[in-house]
């Protein structure tokens, strides 16, 4: 009677344990701060997926470039299925895989988030996440980044000719290389968490980046001007390997994803919340804000950038600005 106790006991604690560890475990990963907009956004998925599959899914989440440096290696780990899922900036190093995401970085595109939300949860939206998957991405959702700004070490930023020999850090895309020539500024590939480090030791004059970023990455201790130019939209795309995602269970798929756009509903609200008092905290710390730059000015410089473009379809920026008039 001993005996069949204790075996009872051994097949309890066996099928206890074995329930009580999550069916599915994985790491999402980003080379953001713990403050950064990427890390608000994971922390709401990892929030929504535990609990809506009752703790089957389990979400780590790695932040400030643990798994991957740069954004491209996050991009070749997920690629790869060495990580399941990351958030990266779509006109990064995306568009190196991607090319049609070059889109993103066309200057004065985009005026308002409404007109932003309206592309990229629409018919655009799904064409570039189709566009994604023929080169071994699987798309979640669109979060965001934000609206992307100028900073710099050496004198306010109001006009075009002001940009004009300053070394201005760029992601790795050729639209953001071409974006600074054509204002006269020297542009300077420099990978996200390398960019503290290169401001602070002169490396660079400046770099653009949101509010958000500029805040969560404290750049503001290493510039002293800011302008409100918000010459883009950076949206940030939550990436996951196809191959892992298919082999997920149909619900666990659905979970999954609708996790990842209900956070970025969340996320975006929080950031519009949080912009203006971020704003103020940049301004309290000493930086100097040019409030109105000459946007006419900065948008008819860089206007042909389109037309230097490797593998961007016309049409996909006829759609944009079609989707972008509607909403005027």
């Amino acid at each position: 009677m001993k005996k069949l106790a204790a075996l009872l006991s051994v097949v309890f604690l066996f099928v206890f344990s074995s329930t009580s560890i999550a069916a599915v475990e994985l790491k999402f990963a980003h080379g953001g701060s713990l403050e950064h907009q990427y890390q608000i956004g994971a922390e709401q998925f990892k929030k929504l997926v535990e609990e809506r599959s009752n703790g089957e899914i389990k979400v780590n989440i790695f932040p400030q470039g643990q798994l991957g440096g740069s954004e491209r290696e996050l991009l070749e780990g997920v690629r790869m299925g060495t990580i399941e899922i990351i958030s990266v900036a779509a006109g990064g190093a995306l568009p190196s895989f991607v090319p049609e995401f070059q889109v993103m970085g066309i200057p004065y595109l985009f005026q308002t988030r409404k007109q932003v939300y309206t592309v990229l949860d629409g018919k655009v939206g799904k064409e570039l996440s189709n566009l994604m998957l023929t080169k071994g991405f699987q798309n979640l959702a669109f979060w965001e980044v934000g609206f992307r700004n100028f900073t710099n070490n050496i004198k306010p930023i109001v006009k075009p000719e002001d940009i004009k020999g300053l070394k201005i850090r760029v992601q790795e895309s050729k639209s953001w290389m071409e974006f600074i020539k054509m204002l006269g500024g020297i542009p300077t590939p420099i990978s996200f968490g390398e960019l503290y480090s290169a401001l602070q030791q002169k490396m660079v004059d400046g770099q653009e980046n949101p509010i958000a970023t500029i805040y969560s990455m404290k750049y503001y201790e290493v510039q002293k001007y800011l302008t409100l130019d918000g010459h883009t939209y950076e949206a940030a795309v939550v990436v996951a390997n196809p191959k892992w995602f298919k082999s997920l269970s149909l619900e666990h798929q659905d979970i999954i994803r609708q996790a990842a756009q209900d956070a970025a509903q969340y996320q975006r609200d929080k950031l519009f919340e949080m912009d203006q008092q971020r704003l103020d905290f940049i301004r309290k710390a000493g930086v100097e804000v040019v409030e109105n730059p000459d946007k006419e000015a900065f948008a008819e410089a860089t206007s042909g950038l389109y037309k230097v473009l490797d593998n961007v379809p016309v049409e996909l920026i006829k759609k944009i600005k079609e989707a972008v008039a509607e909403v005027n």
